[in-house]
Order: structure tokens, then sequence, then C-alpha cells
């Protein structure tokens, strides 16, 4: 839309052989053939074509060329020659503008502008087929030059001819990052040298492979994936890496790092931007108001002077959609109909007997764009029955952009009833009743039709009162701010007579012209024009229809000269729409236009269009000087007008400045830089009575310097008064007092501000630069969307996207405003070229405006929210930006380009690194605890001195309690299926130990794999094994339909942990031996297989007794978070000691029952399940956790039926009940599931505990009698399965909140809940007894104070001895499980926990009376991400993320190569993918000052999580490099 470049410069750049010498028609057949090309009706090489053939004539032949090429040559090579300063400007033949945005020079400084990048290629986002507008067969490999469309292949031939011409490097330019990874990516690079003109090329395809295979091999060697090195994604992110290595372009300054607050960079002013240097300004006074003798005292003096003595005079001629006059409302009838109305209004429509209508009543208009007569009508009714109109548009659905606002300004005015036609009120979206709908947001109103039969005829006697204008309010008429909100302008009469009388002295109107108006006649020049001055003057208003143009963009010119109209109202649009549809209209006159007045000429880029329209029809007899453009506002009215030739005024003005200094808010004409120039034409003189002055944009107004930009504001009698109902709003923007710089106010008169932006040229001419409505300010930069959006536009945009649809806006992200571009794509444009227009236009903008896009956003056609007249509404599409409802194909974020203001990266200090004693020392100086705490001393109690081992505890409760039952095992119904009593366990056991001797022929000590579902089974195979002196190993069975990916799992844990047999069911024997496991597995290879379905029943002569504690007692296999298979030992010690702890800590008696909800294959899961009922006696009731997926609340009604005082679960069971059974609780009471008997109910896991799901949890059931202290949690991990739990004595678990920035830097600041940055922690449970812990410093070793995280350390009797395999990372764990402090306490043998946190002493008193110290577990530390030199845990960037959106379900996040990959699952429809990209990236950028690399969406069930309910972060980071995922979206981030 911006015009950038000189009229003055395109004069210069004439070739003068060939501009001189066209004739007149050939150079009019020339500018429409540019017309043609630009609107995309011919191709650009039927354009070279047609272009060639005319001006074939013209030009000597060169022998064998094409003459299309020779012309091509012939100016390229002469502009060059003859203008070294202008080599950026490919001159064209025909001073015509094509477009009204987009005109030549612009163009040509968007294609110099890219032509300086090298050719960089940029990672295309991957797009899964279902989401693509249109598949394109390289969807999904990075774009390719090779696959140009026929109109750039026809670019690249000129660009071989002319390869010394700047434009030659445009063929090279449709990518933008270089292509260092081609070597090794999908897309061959030797396809792509074709597009280098030149020689380059070879050299280039070299290069780029040899260093994409180093920089790839140094890649890999650093991180520990095998990954395949050509699969796609990792080549697309090395790409990435690649575009991110170039320098941003803002020189990242010296940040500041407080103490703590880490200050995001201050934007300081750049030393060497241009300040204003003019005097200050002087306010300009318009010519003084003319006094005309037969001046009315009123507009309604005027309609009823009319009315009476000229009443056959024609006033407004209405068209229809083929143009033909459909009505003519003449004076008298005006003036007659008009009365009518009032008069029902006032008197015919009561409520309760009382009339309905009062004087000053606002009454709402509501009109359609093609019935101007009823509107007028309805106006002037208004005005005689001293009502105050408010007219708005149609509302055509419940959903219409904006409409909400307007139901709110409604609301706020007051109206009750609404005017319509009967026509409209039929077509208004009615309710079940037949009455029309009320709309969303508005009030209640009443519908009246003002069509002739619902309206009475007044008695004789009754006349409307017509009185002197006064200050009492005429209309209201609505804007739109900057945000959307709709404000009501009130304009008095005096103000609406004054502005009328001005208009009509400066457009020197007379009585009885003829008007052409296109414009909306309910507001702005539209009604200023062609209702309220038209009337004043006895003028006929020939009124046009929008939807008229739409059918026929020449309607107003074929009006102009069938009435012979004097004046025209109209929009650059209506203009540039004429002229694409001029060529058919050979005899059109507009010979009798004395003014041509274009309402938005105000707007930078309307001069493109008044050129291009002189250009094409001053052959038709249009005058230069006829085109007035004029500045408005809705608050000021009318601010300047050019007046008609006739008024002897100076000549028009034009004004060519420098993009850059108007960012800087200085007026700086014409650089030598000619590429990011703004070329603007003058809004004419102030309006007569007006005093005009340009002030600062923020703060005090003072008065702008002379060179200054500033916004305009206006004193006069003929603006509006104030915002409806809104003083505040009112005060600032219309009694503004502009003072000087020494803070004098510069006059006695209050001002209004017009919200324009501009100055006061030469020969006191208002220039206009844009709208404070499109103003971005960019680190401190202005940028005009206006002017955006033209450079958008110049970048080819008719082959990808829809010209007059595209919106730019801000939006504010981390402390700045960031810029955002949506376009509507064009259905017919592939993937591919729409990608590289994306990338083109970021170039573009980034060379003419020197500022980044932040998100590039392509949606379909049709899709953007339409304001009501055509166009974009911008604050509608601006908030569907916002709330991920845009809905776009298409999405391009640049944050690492734009992002300049984060905080400094914490750089860790070479050869400073604090010793641990010095640190310890420092935490003593600072008054802080070490950080260590303890269990209660087990030595010291009385329970069982003597050392127990487990299968001796059964052999002894079989003989002194044989029928007390220890186990109950529920199925999905909440029936008991199996049970097992002290005897029936032991004799079970028996069996299944003579089995593996007789039938296994196994030895003491040999490793045996039991792989059972959930139950009974599993036990006594356990205390088998024990029985028979075997190492007994855990293992979940596959899963019958998955076992593709179940049983290699399976496979591994039994060779691992060197299993010589496998102990299972028939069922899952089969299903080991079956083809289908054949497929996944080598069958063959399985050790020896024993089913124990069917056992003898003998007697063991002897059960097993092992020579001493520390021997093996049984393996725990757990895939870690991380995705690592390890295998710890544990003792019989340490397996009695585990069960002693819970035993106390839980009070475990004989007695007791507690229902158990976990998976029983490792961990704390496997030793309540399998191990603590033997220990203590107490009842266990088994709920497998699979069972809930056919009914949620089985574990709830078996914790009610059994009354169970405590009860474990895991998280997934948590989750379930909660989305499952959270609708019902009515239900489950109904039922009398009771919670109430619930002491404590145990969350067993091996990460921080997820607070929302147990806070919600706890919310839902309290319906059911929950304590809601009942819930906590537990924390184990590999090296101690049990080193927290909260158990039945002991206060309840504490929450802290800690300061997110400060945990980055691995430091504990508490702070309030709710206070920003605040992470809330619940504590892990209570310290088991004989469990010590301390919290260790990662790298030195030593001990730290409690205000800093470090990793937990763990030492108890029934710490696990040690791995028994670490499957994939051996080295790494020597020093797990018997490390020692470097200095302190360095005796004790320590085992690390591999998990960060910290302790705190609380005012809590623990059950020894002393004072209670509570651990918050934070997260592992091998899932914590390194980024700019803090730590990150997963969680806290995936709670952000999961919150930004209602439809992402989960979302997981891990690093590759420095990048941040953020995963998220969308649950919902795939159309709202790519929504997710921008709302992601933000959420990050504010919370955690990071900037995504690569958004990946995925269906929901992609993100891998564990039995426990875990995410598997690096199984899906390997799956997302190998290409496995099958993505919806993959968006790497620039």
């Amino acid at each position: 839309m911006a015009e950038r470049g000189s009229g003055v410069l395109m004069m210069l750049l004439e070739p003068p052989a060939l501009g001189m010498t066209l004739p007149a028609e050939v150079r009019e057949r020339l500018a429409e053939l540019e017309l043609e090309l630009s609107e995309g009706d011919i191709t650009q090489k039927g354009y070279e074509k047609k272009r060639g053939k005319l001006l074939a004539p013209y030009i000597p032949q060169i022998q064998g060329v094409d003459p299309s090429l020779q012309i091509e040559h012939r100016i390229q090579s002469s502009a060059p020659a003859a203008h070294p300063a202008s080599k950026h400007n490919k001159p064209r033949l025909a001073n015509s503008r094509d477009e009204r945005f987009r005109s030549d020079l612009h163009t040509e400084a968007v294609q110099a502008a890219l032509a300086k990048y090298k050719e960089r290629k940029m990672p295309m986002p991957s797009k899964r087929r279902s989401v693509l507008v249109q598949s394109s067969v390289e969807a999904c490999t990075p774009p390719d030059t090779s696959s140009a469309s026929e109109d750039e292949g026809s670019l690249r031939r000129t660009g071989r001819f002319a390869s010394s011409s700047p434009y030659a490097a445009q063929a090279s330019v449709e990518h933008w990052f270089n292509r260092v990874i081609q070597g090794s990516s999908t897309s061959s690079s030797a396809s792509s040298t074709s597009s280098h003109p030149g020689g380059r090329a070879q050299h280039c395809t070299n290069t780029s492979s040899a260093s994409a295979a180093t920089v790839l091999a140094d890649l890999m060697a650093h991180t520990h994936i095998g990954v395949p090195v050509n699969s796609r994604v990792s080549s697309k992110i090395q790409q990435l890496l690649n575009t991110l290595k170039r320098p941003k372009r803002p020189p990242l300054r010296e940040f500041f790092l407080d103490d703590f607050e880490e200050l995001l960079d201050v934007q300081h002013p750049d030393p060497q931007q241009p300040k204003p240097e003019g005097g200050e300004m002087r306010a300009l006074s318009g010519d003084q108001p003319g006094v005309s003798s037969n001046r009315p005292s009123s507009l309604l003096g005027s309609l009823q002077r009319w009315g009476n003595t000229q009443a056959k005079s024609p006033c407004l001629t209405a068209l229809d959609n083929t143009g033909k006059p459909l009505y003519t409302l003449t004076y008298g009838k005006l003036w007659t109909r008009s009365q009518k109305l009032a008069f029902t209004l006032l008197n015919k429509l009561s409520s309760r007997n009382e009339p309905l209508l009062r004087p000053g009543d606002r009454v709402a208009l509501v009109f359609p764009n093609n019935d101007p007569v009823m509107f007028m009508v309805a106006f002037y009714g208004c005005l005689l029955a001293e009502l105050v109109p408010v007219p708005i548009e149609v509302p055509l659905t419940r959903k219409d952009a904006g409409g909400q606002q307007v139901g709110f300004l409604l609301g706020s005015c007051g109206v009750t009833l609404a005017l319509t036609t009967d026509a409209c009120q039929k077509g208004l979206p009615k309710a079940q009743t037949g009455e029309v709908v009320t709309f969303k947001g508005w009030p209640r109103l009443l519908w009246f039709v003002t069509d002739g039969k619902h309206v009475v005829k007044p008695p004789k006697d009754w006349h409307p009162p017509i009185r002197d204008a006064s200050n009492e309010i005429a209309y209201i008429e609505y804007k739109t701010g900057k945000e959307g909100s709709t404000m009501g302008v009130t304009v008095s009469h005096s103000a609406m007579l004054a502005h009328c009388h001005a208009l009509t002295q400066a457009c020197g109107y007379t009585e009885g012209e003829i008007i052409t108006n296109v414009l909306d006649f309910k507001r702005d020049a539209g009604l200023w024009h062609g209702v309220l001055t038209s009337v004043m003057n006895r003028m006929h208003v020939i009124s046009i229809p929008y939807s008229l143009m739409k059918v026929n963009p020449l309607s107003w010119i074929q009006k102009v000269h069938t009435y012979k109209a004097r004046v025209a109202v109209v929009k650059s649009r209506d203009m540039h729409w004429s002229l694409l549809a001029q060529r058919d209209q050979r005899d059109l006159s507009l010979s009798s236009l004395r003014m041509l007045i274009v309402a938005d000429g105000a707007n930078p880029w309307s001069i493109s269009s008044c050129d291009a329209f002189l250009n094409v029809f001053q052959s038709r007899g249009l005058r230069p000087e006829v085109i007035c453009p004029c500045a408005s506002s809705s608050e000021a009215l009318t601010v300047a007008i050019r007046r008609p030739p006739e008024t002897g005024v100076p000549p028009p003005g034009k004004a060519v400045l420098s993009m850059s200094g108007l960012s800087y808010g200085v007026i700086r004409v014409d650089t030598e830089e000619k590429l990011s120039v703004l070329t603007v034409q003058d809004a004419g003189q102030v309006m007569p009575g007006g005093l005009v002055c340009v002030i600062r944009v923020e703060g005090t107004p003072y008065l702008c310097r002379t060179d200054e930009v500033g916004e305009i504001c206006v004193s006069s009698s003929t603006t509006g008064t104030s915002y409806y109902g809104l003083p505040g709003m009112t005060k600032n923007v219309f009694e503004t007092i502009p003072v000087t710089s020494s803070g004098a106010p510069i006059s006695d008169r209050a001002f209004t501000r017009t919200s324009l932006l501009g100055f006061i040229g030469p020969d006191n001419l208002v220039f206009v630069v844009g709208k404070l409505d499109g103003l971005m300010v960019v680190s401190g930069r202005r940028h005009n969307a206006d002017d955006v959006v033209a450079t958008a536009l110049a970048v080819e945009p008719m082959k990808f996207v829809y010209r007059g649809r595209i919106a730019v806006f801000s939006v504010s992200v981390l402390h700045d405003e960031r810029i955002v571009v949506v376009a509507e794509q064009r259905p017919d444009a592939s993937e591919e070229d729409s990608f590289q227009w994306m990338s083109r236009v970021l170039q573009a903008i980034d060379s003419i405006h020197q500022v980044g896009v932040y998100c590039l956003a392509l949606v379909p056609a049709n899709t953007l929210p339409k304001a009501p007249l055509g166009g974009i509404h911008i604050s509608e599409s601006k908030q569907r930006f916002l709330e991920g409802a845009l809905h776009p194909c298409n999405v391009l974020m640049c944050p690492h380009t734009c992002v300049t203001n984060l905080p400094k990266p914490r750089q860790k200090q070479p050869g400073t690194e604090v010793g641990p004693a010095s640190m310890i020392v420092g935490n003593l100086v600072a008054g802080k605890r070490i950080a260590q705490a303890c269990g209660r001393d087990v030595t010291q109690l009385e329970d069982h001195d003597q050392f127990l081992y487990l299968q001796d505890v059964l052999q002894w409760r079989a003989q002194a309690t044989p029928d007390h039952p220890l186990f109950l095992l529920l199925n999905s119904k909440g029936t008991v299926v199996n049970t097992a009593s002290c005897v029936q366990l032991h004799k079970r056991a028996e069996r299944v130990a003579l089995a593996l001797m007789e039938r296994g022929r196994l030895n003491a000590g040999d490793h045996v794999a039991l792989l059972y579902p959930p139950g009974i089974d599993l036990i006594a195979t356990f205390y088998g094994c024990l029985y028979a002196g075997c190492v007994p190993v855990t293992v979940r069975p596959p899963h019958p339909q998955n076992l593709a990916t179940t049983l290699p799992t399976v496979k591994m844990i039994v060779e691992v942990s060197k299993s010589v047999c496998i102990l299972t069911t028939q069922a899952i024997m089969k299903l080991l031996k079956s083809k289908e496991a054949a497929a996944a597995v080598d069958i063959k290879t399985w050790p020896l297989i024993l089913d124990t379905d069917d056992l003898p029943r003998k007697r063991l002569p002897q059960i097993y007794k092992p020579p001493s504690p520390e021997m093996l007692a049984y393996l725990d296999f757990s895939v870690s978070t991380t995705g690592i298979l390890a295998g710890v030992k544990m003792s019989h010690a340490a397996t009695s000691a585990l069960c002693r702890s819970i035993k106390l800590q839980c009070e475990l008696y004989p007695s007791r029952q507690i229902a158990i909800c976990l998976d029983p294959y490792c961990g704390l899961g496997f030793a309540l399940w399998c191990l603590c009922s033997v220990y203590s006696g107490h009842q266990s009731i088994l709920v497998p956790p699979l069972e809930l997926e056919t009914n949620a609340s089985l574990w709830l009604s078996a914790v009610s039926q059994y009354k169970v005082r405590v009860t474990f679960c895991s998280y997934s069971v948590m989750e379930m009940c909660t989305k499952g059974l959270g609708s019902q609780t009515e239900a489950l009471r109904l039922r009398n599931v009771n919670l109430s008997c619930v002491r404590t109910c145990m969350v067993v896991a091996e990460e921080r505990p997820r607070i929302t799901l147990t806070q919600s949890f706890s919310k839902i059931f309290k319906d059911l009698g929950l304590s809601t202290r009942a819930v906590s949690t537990t924390f184990g991990c590999r090296v101690n399965v049990a080193v927290c739990l909260q158990g039945t004595a002991g206060p309840d678990p504490t929450t802290v909140y800690l300061d997110m920035r400060a945990l980055r830097h691995d430091r504990v600041r508490l702070v309030e809940r709710g206070s920003p940055h605040s992470l809330p922690l619940m504590e892990s449970g209570k310290i088991l007894p004989g469990v010590k812990v301390i919290i260790a410093n990662t790298e030195t070793k030593g001990p730290l104070g409690d205000s800093h995280l470090g990793e937990v350390w763990v030492s108890s009797p029934h710490n696990a001895t040690g791995y028994y395999t670490v499957y994939g990372e051996e080295a790494l764990h020597a020093d797990h499980f018997n490390t020692r402090l470097s200095f302190g306490d360095t005796q004790t043998v320590w085992a690390r926990t591999g998990y960060l946190g910290f302790l705190r002493r609380t005012e809590l008193t623990d059950a020894s009376g002393e004072r209670h110290d509570a651990l918050y577990v934070v997260g592992a530390l091998d899932e914590t991400l390194e980024l700019r030199g803090m730590r990150y845990h997963p969680i806290d960037i995936e709670t952000s993320v999961i919150r930004s959106h209602k439809s992402i379900a989960e979302c997981a996040v891990f690093t590759w190569t420095n990048l941040l990959v953020v995963v998220v699952e969308l649950e919902g429809s795939e159309q709202e993918a790519l929504d997710l990209v921008a709302l992601v990236t933000n959420v990050v950028l504010e919370e955690h000052y990071l900037i995504v690399g690569v958004v990946v969406v995925v269906d929901p069930g992609v993100i891998p999580i564990n039995s426990r309910g875990e995410k598997q972060r690096m199984h899906l980071r390997d799956g997302f490099l190998a290409d496995q995922l099958d993505p919806i979206y993959v968006a790497y981030n620039m």
C-alpha cells in the first residue's frame, strides 16, 4: 500500500528513447497490460509476448532474438548506464501505477531489496497430507528452486541475458537461507544449481555438501542417539541451525544481571538515529468561514425550506443491482415522509400508556447499504422528532465480527428501539417466537419498520419544532478503536451545521449540483457529503450501493457520465476497481467532474490509485486538478481537503520521505537509499474556521517541531464533542490543550485529537503518513501497518494471496510489540510457492522497514473476519490470532530474528569455581542450615530385633495364623475373583518351588522371569522362587493387541536379567510362541518356559535358607523416564528393611486393610503388592489398574465398601478417576460410595508431585467425604524405591511457592502464593524411618545449604545394593550406589537418586516432637534442559504450554542441538493445528524467556507414557528425529 519512490524519480528513469515517442493509444494499451498482469489475468509469459508485439514497431531489431527479451535487455542495460545512482530501479515504459497497493517503484524497491540477499534456504514446515490445502508433491521436503512456476521461469530467462544487471540476481532470491546442509538433505542440491545465474553454481554445490557432512558429523558426535543421518527431520533442523547462525541485526548489547532479577535487555536508543532539527511549529488556521445572507439557522430549516419551495426538486436517486434507477426521492417527499415518521415515533409508540420515546432519546438506525432513501427519511425523521439517530450496520449473524462491541455501544447509549425497513426486518435472524433474535452482547430492542404502511399522517395542526442549531446532540456516529472497542462520537446540531457550511465553502458547492456518492451513507464522508451537506445546498445525490460496485465496478463512472455529475465522492479502492473494468468502455466521459473527492486520500497508498486512475482516464476528459484527496477522522470530521482548482489554491504537493526517518518520527526528504522511501500526497488545506497543530503522540501534548511527525489536532466548531458515556476518554481526546516546549498553552481553545499522524508541509498543506490505529511501536521505532502491507504485497502477490485481504497488526510478547502479518491464500497456490512467498515477504519487510516480522500466517480464502463494507476487520483478526481461532493453513514464526531483548545468558565463570568448603562457610555465615534430614531412627525400636527373611515370615504366618486372609483380588465388576490366606499362599509357593527344581532343574541363585497379569499368581510364584533359592524378576506381560512394541521390551528384560526360565500362564505361554510374536522377536531364543496353571500337589522337602542377608533376593527392572532400562539388586536385608520402614510409617498390623491400585512389576508398587502384606500381616485389597478402563469407579467403590483407611494408587489411576468420574459424583453418592474412611491416599511416583492433579482429585471427591488432607504423594527412585511416604502419623504435607526464575539458577527462593513466576511444590511425603537424606552439589559433590537446589542423596538400610545392569549407559552410573561427600561427613556412604530437590525446615512438629524437615523433589537430573546457561525442568515449560490453548491435550519438550522442541497433542480438529504454533511460542517466551525452535503438533496418544504415567521424553525425541511420529504439522521457528 505504501508508495515508495517519487513521481520525480519516475520521470528521470524513463528510457528517453521510448517514453517520448510512444503514441498515446499504445501507452494506454501498455497500462492495461500492466493491470492484467497485476491482477493475474494473464501470465508473465503472455504479458511479455503482448508487450513485445506492441513495442516491436518502435524498437530496432537485434538479429535472432525474441523481441520481448530484447526490450527487457535494452531497458535493463540502458538504465544503469544512464543513472548509476538509481541502479535498484527497473524503469517501466508507461508512467502508470498498476494497482492501488503496488506502485512500480515500490515493487522494484522490494525486488531490489530481495536481490541483496544471498540465496539461503530455510526449512519448510512439514505438514500431514490431510492438512494441506492443496497437496503438492514436495510438500514435506524443503522447497527447491527447480520447482518454479512458469512465470518465474520466464524471469530466469531474462536473468541469463543481462547477467550484469541487478535484476539477474532476482532469480536466485527464491530462497532465503544458505544451503549448507543440502548435501545430506533429502532434497537434491544438484537440481537447484540451475537457478544460479553465471558460473557460481558448481562451486556452490561442492562446498555445500562438504560442509554439510562435517557439520553433521560434529553434530552426531555430540548427541548419543542413533538417528539415521539422512532423516528428513534432522536435515531440516540442521537447516534451521544454519539459518540461526546469522547474526541478528540489532547487536545484543550488554545486559544487566541483577543479583537476582533477570532484567530483560533494555533497548537503548541508537545514538545515530535521526532527531528533529526544525523549529517549533505554529498552529495553522484555515480560511475565515464565509458569511452568506440566506444562511439557514439549522439543517432542518434548509430541509423545510426546500421541501416547501422546491418540492419537485430531486434529492436522492437510489440504484438497483443492475445500475438502473430504482427511485428518486424529491425534497417535497423527503420533507413529508420525515414529518410522518417523526409524528409516528413521538405519538404512536407507547408502552404501558407512556410514550415509548422522549426528545433526546437514542434510536438505532439499521438500514442496508442499498437503501439510502429509507435511511435518509429515518435520519431526518429522528432529527425532526428531536431524537438522536445512531446509525449502525445490519447484523447478519449472531457472530458478526465486532458485533458484540456494537451491542455494547447500543447498551451504553440506552437504545431501546431500532428502525429498519420491511425487507431488512424479514432478513434478520429470528428466534422460535418469530421475533428478531437478541444478538450477542446487544440490549433487548424493539424493531420498528419505517415503510409507508406503518407510519401515520400527522394532523393538519401538528408541526415539528424547527429550532436554531444548538449544542444538543444531533446524531451519534460509531467508530471502532484499535483493539476493537466501539465508541459513539456525538455530533451536536451546531457542529453538524458548521461542518456542512465548511464543506460547502471548501468544495464550492452550489445549489442544485449533481453529486455521485459511492461511500457508505451511514457514516463518515458518505454521510457528511451525501446526506447532510447535500440537503443544505439542494443537491441531487446519485447513491451507488456497494453491492452494485461488486457487480460492476464502473457503475459510478457510468453515472457521472450519464448524469453529468459535477462531484463524485469515492475511496481509492473504487478507483482501483474501475481501472480493472474499464477496458471495454470507450465512450465514457468524465469531463463534467469538477471535484473527485478521495475520502481516504490521506492513506499513504492512495496516491498510486490516484495516479493510475488519472493515467487511464485523462484521455476520457478527466482533468488532473480535479482529484481532491481529503483527510478526516470520526472525532474531528473533515480535517483538510484539497480545494478545487478554481479557488486559486497552490498546486498539489508530493513528498518523498525516508522510511527510516519516519520510523523515528522524523521527516527526512528522499535519502540516497532509494529502497525505503514513502511517497505521500497532500490532503489539501485546513478546513475553513479550523485551527490545526501537530503534537507529540505520547505523554504531554507538546507541539512538534516542523520536521517531526505527530498527531494532528484540530480546534474548530465543526468537530465531534465527545465519546458518548465515556467522560475520561472524552477529556483525553476532545479536550486536549497543546503546549509549547516551555509548557505554555498555545490557545485557550480545546483541541480534538484526530488520530491521524502527519505534519504540515510547504504551502501550508496537510500531509498524513498514517493512523494511530495502524501504529506499531517495535523497540522504540514506529511502523505503520499500511506500509508493511504495501511491502508484503509488492512481493508478486498475485499468485499466492488475495491482494486486498491482508491484515497487519502487532501483539505484545515479552515486553515489546511484535509484528504479525496474516493473508488469505489463494486455493490454487501450492505449499511450496506459498512458503517461498512467505520467506520473501520476511526479507522484503526486513530490508525496507528494518524490522523483523514475528509471525506470518496464511489462512484459507474468505476466512478472515470482514468489515461491513469489504476489507478486513483487523481487531477481530488480532483477537482470533491471540485466542488461537484463526486456523491458518501456513505459518512461519521468526522469534529468533525478532526477539532481541532476552535476558543475558548465564555464563559460568571459568577458573573461579567456588569450592565446597567455601560454600559451606558461605552458608554458615549467611545463617543457612546445611540441607540434611532423616526419618525416625529404627535402631532404637524394639520391633523384631532379629532379622527376618520374607520366606521365613510367610512360613511362620502359615503355621501361626493359617486362615488369616492376606490378599483379595477384585475384577472390573468389583467381585472378589481370588483370595489367598497365609496357608494357601504358602502351599502354592511350595508347589512352584518344586516345579522349578523338578521340571526346570534350576539351581539356587538362578534368575527366573515372572510374566503374569496383576494377581495372586504373581505373588505365589515370587515366594515360590524364594523357597527354591532362585532370584525372581517380575516382568509386565506383553499386550496381545500390541505385540510389536511391548514384546521386544519383555525379551530385552529377560535377556538382560540373564533369566534361565520364564514362569507364566498357559495363555501367555501360547502368546510368546505365536506367529504374531515371531514377527516381533526371535521366538526360538526364549529360555525354558514353564506354565504354573496345573501344578502337582506335593510337599517341598525343605525351604532354601540363604547363607547371608546380603544375598540377592530379587531384581527390580524398570524403564526410567529418560528411556534407560535399569535393573537394581535388592538383597534380603534391604527387602526386609523396606517392609519394616513401610510398616512403621503406615502403622500396618494384621487387623488393617489397605487397598492397592498399582502396577505390581517394579519399585514401590511391587513392594506393596507382593512384600508388605506378608511382612506385616495386613490384608491387601488388590485392584489391577487395567480394570479401571472398563469401570472407572472400581477403586473408589472398593475403598468405600471395605472402609479402607490407607490406599495407594498411581497418577494414571488418579487421572482416570478425575477425568472419568468428575461429572458422576452424584451417581456415586447414590450408590453409597463414601470416602470419609480414608485417612491417607498416597500416589506412588518417581517424579515431582503433580499438584494440580492431586488438588482437582481432592476437590472432586470432597463431595463423597474425602478429606482434603488425605491425598499425598510418595517418592522413590531406582537406588531406593521408597525414600518418602506420607504414612498415617506426622504432619500434613506442606506446599511452598518457589520463584521459577531463581530455580533456573539452582536457587530456592520462596515467594507468596500467586506472585508472578511462582511455582507451587508439594512435599513428597515424610521421610521413612531409617532413611537419611542430604542435598549435594551435582558437580562438586559437597553438601548444600537449604536455599540451594541440588541432588537428593539417600542413605538407608533398604537402599538397593547396585545396578544389576543398566542397558545403554553403564559407565555413567558407576557411582550411583556408593558415593561420599567431598568434605564434611565423608564417612557415610550415600546413593545418588538422580533427582534434584531441596529440604526445608517447617514450623510443624513431627511424631518425635522435633521440627519437621520437608523434602521437595523438583525433577530428574537427566531430564533437565540446559538452555542459555540456565537449568529448566521440562514439566514447567509443558505446564505453560498446556495452559495456552484448550485443544492441547498433552505436551512434552526436549532439546536437540540446543534447540527447544515442543511436541503438543492436539485434541480437536486438525485445522486448529497451526493456531498452536504462535500460542506455544508466545507462552514459552513470556513465561520462560526461551525461544522455541521447533513446534510439532501430533495426534492424542503419540507422546509415550510409561506404566507410572510418566512421559518418556527421550523415546519421543528419538521417534521425532527418526521421522516416526506422523505429525500433523512441524513448524521450524526462524
